[in-house]
């Protein structure tokens, strides 16, 4: 299982590769090539906060010295200003000796992204990471919070980057682990990603766990054609679905079939009505799927309780060039898009939809600075996509992305070499260990 390979500051390149000491660090420069979010050392250290790295703790240093966290790499980590006091040596022999259910839920609480080094430290670490007790415990700690999962094709190559919005570090993670198929990106729920493509010229829909390394294929739908996907988990149920609508060609005669991981199996459920619909994106919230529609103008909703359509007459705001439906949490559905028809007044905005009237109210509008730095060009295209009230803007002629709080009213750029590739696709992600593909 290959390890989490390189990583790098929001806004800078890729850093230069360094060799570890350590017979797994050997290995990876030899096959990935890529540096360690940790920094190696010249001697092994078995001691869980030991390994992720040491200052002087010389009596005459007495100071308090402003650090980053420890274990990143000087170009990797955004400024921190809390004062940290020199550390206390700590005794190998006493660390090595670490009850077992101790270690997990200290291990539990590391960064994801830097488990897979800890994983080096010794065989007994290695065991502990995959087993159940801490996967236990992993479960049980707050979730690392929101990524973005990069994913593109380097002659043939799969590639996937992984940027941290809580220690603004970009991430390389191997995913040479996936089958050389012709695959594109679905999207991402629970820390599972789906995939869907072709093996020669069978439809495939593919399930893995970036973490974890393991991937499987869903069995063959009931009507086995390229279709549009979306995947939903159940965290609390260790379950997840997906949901496959339309042909991607428009053959509307296909039933809606849906995956349920407890059966293993795809059910069918109705047929969507004949509609006109405005774009292939999706948004599902609070057990709904919801796709915009021309004709008649609104929006379709399926509902995943019943296995029925219904339309919701919601209008879409004048002069809108082109709308994305985004979810948000507790029942929040966003619609992100273009309003003018002339490139010197147009602009980004945002709408909410109000259930109870069946409307969408404007709650705000993306500042002309970030809407000309996004899109130079009145025809340009772009990307959005939401999660946990978060909404990201990628441009296909940019090299960074365009973050937006919708509590906080906050914009922010999210720079770094994994969205300069023009054929990448982008989705949120949250990393977890215990998140099972079956």
């Amino acid at each position: 299982m290959d390890d989490i390979g390189e990583s790098s500051k929001s806004g800078s390149g890729i850093s230069s590769p360094k060799s570890g000491k350590t017979e797994c660090s050997r290995e990876e420069d030899r096959n990935v090539k890529q540096v360690s979010p940790l920094r190696g050392g010249g001697s092994r250290n078995t001691s869980p906060l030991g390994r992720v790295g040491s200052r002087n703790t010389s009596p005459s240093r007495q100071k308090v010295v402003k650090t980053k966290p420890r274990g990143l790499d000087e170009e990797t980590v955004a400024t921190f200003g809390k004062a940290v006091h020199p550390d206390v040596q700590m005794e190998d022999n006493i660390w090595a000796m670490l009850p077992e259910d101790l270690l997990n839920e200290i291990l539990a609480r590391v960064p994801p992204f830097m488990i897979f080094r800890l994983r080096c430290v010794c065989k007994r670490w290695n065991s502990i990471l995959q087993d159940g007790s801490f996967l236990k415990f992993h479960s049980q700690v707050p979730s690392h919070g929101p990524c973005l999962l990069t994913f593109w094709k380097n002659s043939q190559t799969p590639q996937c980057s992984v940027f941290s919005l809580p220690l603004k570090t970009w991430y390389r993670i191997p995913f040479t682990f996936l089958p050389p198929w012709a695959f594109w990106l679905v999207g991402s729920s629970g820390g599972l990603v789906c995939f869907s493509g072709l093996d020669g010229l069978t439809f495939k829909t593919l399930i893995c766990n970036p973490l974890t390394q393991t991937w499987r294929t869903l069995p063959n739908m009931h009507y086995n054609q390229q279709r549009q996907l979306i995947m939903v988990v159940d965290r609390k149920d260790r379950s997840f679905k997906v949901i496959a609508t339309s042909d991607i060609y428009g053959d509307k005669s296909l039933p809606t079939e849906v995956y349920d991981s407890k059966l293993n199996s795809w059910s069918i459920h109705q047929i969507m009505p004949a509609v006109n619909l405005c774009s292939s994106k999706m948004a599902y919230c609070d057990s709904k799927l919801y796709l915009e529609t021309l004709s008649p103008l609104g929006m379709m909703m399926y509902r995943l309780d019943t296995g029925y359509w219904e339309h919701i007459p919601a209008k879409f705001p004048r002069s809108l060039l082109d709308g994305y439906l985004v979810a948000g949490t507790q029942k929040r559905l966003f619609l992100v898009g273009r309003i003018g028809l002339y490139s010197t007044l147009q602009s980004m905005r945002i709408w909410e939809l109000d259930h109870a009237k069946i409307m969408w109210v404007e709650i705000s509008r993306m500042p002309p600075k970030y809407f000309r730095a996004l899109l130079r060009l009145s025809a340009e295209r772009f990307e959005c996509f939401g999660q946990d009230n978060l909404i990201c803007f990628t441009s296909w002629n940019q090299g960074k992305g365009l973050l937006f709080d919708v509590d906080k009213k906050a914009w922010s750029w999210i720079g770094g070499c994994a969205l300069q590739s023009y054929n990448s696709q982008v989705c949120f992600y949250e990393p977890r260990f215990d998140a099972s593909i079956y």
